[in-house]
């Protein structure tokens, strides 16, 4: 086929599909990367400050309006409250190497969330019948630490699984509240997601012995985040119709 009878060919079927967002509700598949600022309520609030998300996800939006979907994602931090070195601190409050130097040790927040997904577009608030208020509860696992980098590999006290015993590691099952606004475009140029995020985590340590504070780790926890996401959205869009050529 030659060039530009492809190029006619790619243009009519951007217009159709573009005509069907705008004037028709449409079964369409969703790839959304999002990014997230967070802040820590419930138990986790003793553990960590504010942290930053990032994840992916599949989503297929039904012709009712309807969306079913899985999503993962990634949160880390640097802002940590709980001191798990306090007892490795001298009486100048530094932490030594094996060597005497002041240690070089980084102390950080990760943790992960995988949600499957189930909620409504409410196409009567958008802008076309595709778009709209978007509702979404998720069903799934969080899992967070603390973590420990001796970046000059000489502090023994957290060499090797011993950093175990300081890193709070915690997981268990968790839910997700999403609400805000699904934008697809008529043009299929700007495509995304805004809105608020609630996760709750309901999650026990799996050391069940702190290092640190010499006490065993067996109370059930409360970890609740709230943010704002914002996500950048691939509509997967399926060709409509055939054109043929000659």
């Amino acid at each position: 086929m030659p060039i530009k009878q492809i190029l006619i060919f790619l243009l009519i079927c951007n217009f159709s599909i573009a005509q069907r967002v705008k004037d028709t509700c449409m079964n369409i598949p969703i790839a959304p990367f999002h990014f997230s600022g967070q802040t820590p309520l419930g138990d986790m609030k003793n553990r960590f400050g504010d942290n930053l998300d990032v994840g992916a996800g599949f989503l297929y939006k039904f012709r009712k309006s309807w969306t079913l979907g899985v999503e993962g994602s990634y949160f880390f931090g640097r802002n940590v409250k709980d001191d798990v070195t306090k007892q490795m601190k001298n009486s100048e409050g530094f932490i030594v190497d094996n060597e005497g130097f002041p240690a070089d040790l980084r102390i950080t927040e990760r943790g992960f969330t995988t949600y499957l997904l189930a909620g409504r577009v409410f196409p009567k608030l958008g802008h076309n019948p595709n778009s709209g208020l978007m509702i979404n509860l998720g069903f799934g696992y969080m899992q967070h630490k603390i973590k420990l980098y001796d970046a000059n590999k000489k502090i023994a006290a957290v060499k090797g699984d011993l950093a175990k015993g300081y890193d709070r590691l915690s997981g268990g099952f968790a839910m997700e509240q999403f609400i805000g606004y699904l934008f697809l475009s008529n043009n299929r140029l700007v495509n995304m997601i805004a809105g608020f995020e609630f996760h709750e985590g309901f999650t026990k340590s799996y050391r069940g012995f702190n290092y640190d504070t010499g006490l065993s780790d067996t109370k059930g926890r409360t970890d609740i985040l709230i943010g704002f996401r914002i996500a950048w959205v691939l509509p997967l869009y399926k060709r409509t119709q055939d054109f043929y050529y000659n």
